[in-house]
């Protein structure tokens, strides 16, 4: 494996030709350089966040791309839950009243499947559960979506990079009919690296922002640099698609969260190749794509 830096020109020579071959490569630009849109946690501004309800609506929107978040119960169980704590989207407090601070890592998954993931968004979605991993992409399969996966907060589940690759290959989401349905992500580079370490011919995504200094390095193990959009420049962008990555094509930048017309244009124009969003109706309609 090695890391080369590449002309802008010959980035965009190769770029379709690259992308038909490569890992990940449905989440690339589209068609006249519109960027993709990613229902984050599924569609997270018309149903609660990170459930099959989320992910159903965002199908129903008409959204391929969806993304969610990975964390661990206390006997071993992958579960999609943005936050490390159960209080926000759960009504934890009321059915275990005494178990603060209720830490996912704290509870079994059967003491989570009991609670109501739903209620707190809105009544209409009330008794809707926290689903297991598997739950979630058995749901993603059904709907013919694609899926940004974010490992989350891997220092708190050593390990959690095996057994989250473990069971995508037992969902078959590691052929290769699925791998340019997958991206993982993670806020953590040691996580993004294991992940590429174990597993090369998955696509793989760094959140965050390294500076320019650090690319090089960064384009060894993964394939995208996914900032906060408000941190991003037209120039940044620029740098990274000019550093070719671990599956031998330009990296790749999805900017988060952009929820409104004028910040998605602004996004579109930097030249971003996706764009993650909680309204993707409202991005989709200012970006002019399908």
């Amino acid at each position: 494996m090695y890391v080369r830096v590449v002309a802008a020109t010959v980035a965009a020579a190769l770029g379709t030709a690259t992308a038909l071959l490569s890992p990940g490569s449905d989440a690339r630009a589209g068609e006249h350089g519109v960027p993709t849109v990613i229902a984050h946690r599924g569609a997270s501004a018309y149903a609660p966040e990170n459930t099959l309800a989320s992910i159903d609506k965002a199908a129903e929107l008409g959204f391929s791309w969806v993304e969610n978040d990975v964390q661990r119960t206390k006997d071993g169980e992958l579960v999609v839950l943005h936050d490390d704590s159960l209080q926000r989207t759960t009504n934890v407090e009321d059915v275990f009243p005494g178990r603060a601070p209720w830490k996912v890592r704290d509870f079994t998954a059967a003491e989570i499947a009991r609670l109501d993931a739903g209620s707190w968004y809105s009544p209409a979605y009330a008794g809707t559960r926290v689903p297991t991993l598997e739950q979630y992409m058995r749901r993603v399969e059904r709907n013919h979506e694609k899926l940004l996966l974010e490992i989350k907060n891997p220092e708190l589940y050593p390990g959690i990079e095996q057994q989250t690759l473990k069971l995508l290959g037992n969902e078959g989401w590691l052929d290769r009919g699925h791998l340019h349905r997958l991206i993982v992500q993670s806020f953590s580079a040691d996580s993004v690296r294991t992940v590429h370490e174990l597993k090369p011919a998955v696509t793989t995504a760094y959140l965050g922002k390294p500076s320019v200094a650090q690319l090089h390095r960064f384009a060894g193990f993964t394939d995208l640099i996914n900032p906060s959009y408000t941190s991003l420049t037209q120039g940044y962008v620029s740098t990274v698609h000019a550093f070719g990555g671990p599956h031998d094509r330009p990296l790749g930048v999805f900017a988060w969260t952009v929820d409104d017309a004028v910040t998605a244009r602004r996004a579109a124009a930097y030249g971003v190749d996706g764009v993650i969003t909680n309204k993707p109706d409202v991005v989709r309609a200012a970006l002019g794509g399908d």
